[in-house]
């Protein structure tokens, strides 16, 4: 009996053995596994994050930078050269009346440029007068309201006003009043003397009062693309958009 209690100590003993023989076995193989799986991970994402950085850095190079936007005040008296976008003509336009026209020098100040030749210019006629038959002359005044720079906003600006006058034609018409009578005069006298220079006297005066009538009436005409130079009679500020 003894005997056989000793064999199954030993047997026991042997198994206990092996067991942990074998658990020792299994956990060094898994370390061994695991570690170099441990260490390929920090060098995979040293490699990840070094791509990415790269990929960033040039996205960033190739982006263009955002514009930029200024504020500058163009003082009082500056001019401002334009060129009408349609005809103007005292017998036609009418005091309060808008007309069009564009740059036809960009505006810059202090080397920045405000505006640049061709943008969009807005005026106004303040005073039109058709010419009238032996009366007064023709008269034509503008001012200009607003500058909108290309690829800008529209700025509300106040000139002087430019303005012209037709000539009298007072004088031109008494001449040839005067004229016609003078001639009529000549060929009455040539006809019947005294009496005939006063009957030509008459009808030549006639005469002279219709010639006038015919080419007394002139009109101020500005055709398309004329030439006008305005002056700010107040500084104007406009909101300038610069390339990054």
């Amino acid at each position: 009996m003894d005997k056989k209690r000793a064999i199954q100590a030993l047997a026991i003993a042997f198994t206990l053995i092996a067991l942990v023989g074998c658990q020792s076995g299994n956990q060094g193989g898994t370390e061994e596994t695991a570690s170099p799986t441990a260490g390929a991970n920090p060098a995979g994402g040293t490699a990840s994050g070094a791509k990415r950085s790269g990929l960033s850095r040039r996205a960033s190079e190739a982006a263009p930078a955002a514009p930029t936007t200024q504020t500058v005040t163009v003082p009082a008296g500056t001019e401002i050269r334009v060129r009408l976008s349609s005809a103007i003509s005292s017998a036609t336009a009418s005091s309060g009346s808008g007309f069009q026209g564009s740059l036809s020098e960009p505006l810059v100040v202090n080397g920045v440029t405000i505006a640049p030749r061709g943008s969009l210019v807005n005026g106004q006629v303040t005073n039109a007068v058709s010419s009238g038959r032996l009366k007064r002359p023709a008269e034509l005044s503008l001012v200009l309201t607003s500058i909108t720079p290309e690829g800008g906003q529209q700025t509300s600006i106040s000139t002087h006003t430019w303005g012209v006058s037709g000539k009298s034609h007072k004088k031109r018409d008494i001449t040839m009043i005067g004229g016609g009578a003078g001639l009529g005069a000549v060929i009455g006298a040539i006809a019947g003397g005294g009496k005939g220079a006063a009957i030509g006297s008459m009808v030549g005066a006639g005469a002279g009062t219709a010639g006038a009538y015919a080419t007394g009436k002139k009109e101020i005409e500005l055709p398309a693309e004329t030439a006008l130079t305005f002056k700010l009679s107040a500084a104007a500020t406009f909101t300038v958009t610069k390339a990054g």
